[in-house]
């Protein structure tokens, strides 16, 4: 298993970056029922099934679908 670590920050990371307006943490999975429970203050939560896979090819929806979703909460 490959592990892109340029986009995976640590927990330290993310309490030392808390209040930098300029980091948004995404939390993504396929049952949202966990950020429903609790989450990091501000993240927001997409779920894999619904907002970001293509059904049609089996990935990742395209940069520019997902720019145009209406759920995309943050630049990319």
């Amino acid at each position: 298993m490959t592990v892109t670590t340029d986009v995976l920050v640590s927990t330290d990371w993310v309490a030392q970056h808390a209040a930098d307006p300029s980091v948004r943490v995404i939390e993504v999975d396929v049952d949202t029922t966990a950020y429903e429970q609790g989450h990091v203050r501000g993240a927001a939560g997409w779920n894999w099934n619904t907002q970001l896979c293509d059904t049609v090819v089996r990935d990742i929806v395209p940069k520019k679908a997902l720019q145009e979703s209406r759920r995309a909460e943050v630049s990319v």
